[in-house]
C-alpha cells in the first residue's frame, strides 16, 4: 500500500466515473453508509474503529484509508486504533500482522500532530 492519502486520491476519479455509470447502486450504498455512520447505541468513532478493523481483515487499502481518516476525524486515539487492529489480528492471523501496520500508518497520516 502506498500512502493512505495517495490511495484515497487515486480512487477519487474512478469512483466518480463509477458513480456516473451506476448512480442508483452507488447512491444506495452512500445512503446506507449515512444511515449507519451516525451516533446510536455505538458512537461514530467506535463504528469507524470497527470499520478500520474490518478493513484490515478484508485487506482493502481504500477502506483502510477511508476509515483511518474517519477514525482520526472522530478523535480516535492511537491506543484505540491499535486495540482495534489487535482484534483484527486476532481474527485474521498472519495477514493481520501485515495489514494492521498499514492501518496504523494510515491513521498516523490523518491524525492531528500531537502538540
Amino acid at each position: 500500500m502506498g500512502h493512505a492519502h495517495d490511495v484515497v486520491e487515486e480512487l477519487r476519479l474512478p469512483s466518480q466515473q463509477l458513480r456516473a455509470a451506476i448512480p442508483d447502486v452507488i447512491g444506495a450504498y452512500v445512503s446506507m453508509q449515512r444511515a449507519v455512520m451516525v451516533d446510536g447505541a455505538l458512537d461514530v468513532k467506535t463504528k469507524e474503529l470497527i470499520a478500520l478493523a474490518i478493513s484490515v481483515t478484508k485487506e482493502c487499502d481504500g477502506c483502510i484509508g477511508a476509515h483511518a481518516r474517519g477514525a482520526a476525524r472522530r478523535g480516535a486515539t492511537e491506543a484505540e486504533v491499535c486495540e482495534a487492529i489487535g482484534v483484527a489480528i486476532l481474527l485474521n492471523g498472519g495477514p493481520g500482522t501485515v495489514w494492521g501496520p498499514r492501518a496504523l500508518a494510515a491513521y498516523h497520516e490523518f491524525a492531528p500532530t500531537p502538540a
